[in-house]
């Protein structure tokens, strides 16, 4: 049948639909770092926490707890942002690295 979609197309486009306006967090991890208990608790203002990326390193891109992309933080009007650099696998793990 030309020209129709089955009922099937219609499901799925209709489930799409269906979450498209659904609010979810969006976390764009900077960097992670392993300190004790002690060391947070003796953190004070002004002391410097260091983070194992690199500038221009990609940063990674979490939508519900998902890897979903990687990109490099940008600064716009003196906000930050993110630059999508990179949409990840589906498998792809939070960490893990493309060769």
């Amino acid at each position: 049948m030309l020209g129709f979609e089955s009922n099937e197309d219609e499901d799925a486009l209709h489930s799409v639909k269906f979450i498209e306006d659904v609010p979810m967090i969006m976390i764009v991890e900077i960097g992670r770092t392993e300190m004790e208990v002690q060391e947070i608790l003796n953190l004070k203002k002004g002391n410097l926490v260091v983070f194992e990326k690199i500038v221009g390193e990609p940063m990674c891109i979490v939508v519900g707890d998902r890897l979903m992309a990687r990109g490099e933080i940008v600064v716009v009007n003196e906000r930050y942002g993110v630059r999508i650099s990179e949409v990840t696998r589906p498998e792809e793990k939070i960490g893990e690295r493309r060769e």
